[in-house]
């Protein structure tokens, strides 16, 4: 027997994907080329390599929305991962593109994370000279970080995935933010949405932060009152709206397929969205915790900028800059590291408003 044509094998099942798929075969190879996995194909071989690192581990231990809320059942960042990759191989699947392109992006699209989710990041953000975003921080990790520094050498495909996830507030539907994009890499940027804008709704709830009828209407008449109407709407809708995408009904000439959602569901997504970001996005970072991690995110990078000989060798490079450095060992820290951190720093700095939540 010989084992490599398990991988062979697996590359030949991508022969029956669309036409409009990415076939592994014919990606654009690593930074470093490298001989090929015996049993896998190098989309599953960069999706391994993300969950084994620890910068994945640590998402178990950041902030989704809610800051370090009490109570076992609310979002964390590793499961908004978990359920990204889910919806989107599930997409993937239907459209008969690349479920293991897709699998590996959502894995690693939000690696770059800061703790204390998007209030740790506008703490970043502001600091930082030249800014931070998590999607560019993600690649930093995946090509810079990981590995002692030397990356994980991951195929162009995915790192360009991760790259470009991310949507603006506003109209993040709009087919020119896709421009250039694999379908795969635009699977994974509409599951993102899905996945955080029902997972988010339904912490609110839990939360007692919205009732189920302060939201807008016609999301409810159109996508539904439960949790798991709105993901199937939205994931059958996306389906039915990118059917192109299977290579099974024709395009317009110089046309290419897009994923997308319907001219009746993309609005109301896009005003449920809004509508999120008004009601919980934005004020979240105004409650007593999400000043408290403001403080604590500032504090650290400040902290660090003046002692960099505090920062962690993983962090430490010769070629980053004090600021740099200190965003990566920031973002690096989960949210409980963190508050342990500030509070060794500056004790009371949290204000007791975590103890006994991370």
């Amino acid at each position: 027997m010989n084992v490599d044509d398990v991988r062979k094998r697996l590359e030949a099942r991508e022969e029956s994907l669309s036409p409009y798929a990415t076939r592994v075969t014919k990606c654009m190879g690593r930074a470093v080329a490298e001989p090929p996995s015996p049993v896998r194909t190098d989309f599953q071989r960069d999706r391994d390599r993300i969950i084994h690192t620890t910068s994945f581990r640590r998402l178990k231990h950041k902030s989704q929305v809610f800051i370090a809320p009490l109570g076992d059942h609310y979002v964390t960042r590793l499961t908004h991962t978990i359920e990204v990759s889910q919806i989107g191989r599930t997409i993937a699947r239907a459209l008969n593109l690349n479920e293991d392109l897709v699998e590996a992006i959502a894995t690693g699209h939000d690696i770059g994370h800061t703790p204390f989710g998007h209030v740790g990041e506008r703490v970043l953000d502001e600091f930082l000279p030249g800014g931070f975003h998590h999607s560019r921080h993600s690649v930093r990790i995946v090509e810079s970080l990981e590995k002692g520094g030397a990356g994980l050498n991951l195929t162009r495909e995915v790192v360009e995935g991760i790259r470009r996830h991310s949507k603006p507030q506003g109209r993040f539907l709009d087919q020119e933010s896709v421009d250039g994009m694999s379908l795969e890499a635009q699977i994974v940027r509409l599951s993102d949405a899905v996945a955080y804008l029902n997972h988010d709704i339904a912490d609110a709830l839990r939360a007692g932060l919205l009732r189920l009828e302060d939201l807008p209407r016609e999301a409810v008449e159109v996508l539904g009152a439960r949790h798991s109407a709105r993901v199937n709407t939205l994931v059958t809708d996306i389906v039915r709206a990118s059917w192109a995408a299977t290579g099974l009904e024709p395009v317009r000439e110089g046309e290419k397929p897009v994923i997308a959602m319907s001219a009746e569901v993309g609005p109301v997504v896009t005003t449920l969205r809004d509508f999120m970001f008004e009601r919980i996005y934005l004020p979240l970072a105004e409650t007593q915790e999400g000043a408290a991690a403001r403080e604590i995110a500032g504090l650290l990078f400040e902290h660090y900028v003046k002692h960099p000989e505090e920062i962690v060798p993983e962090f430490r490079r010769a070629d980053s800059t004090r600021e740099r450095m200190a965003a990566d060992m920031v973002c690096g820290m989960t949210d409980q590291y963190a508050v342990r951190a500030a509070e060794r720093i500056r004790p009371g700095i949290s204000k007791g408003l975590f103890e006994g939540r991370v």
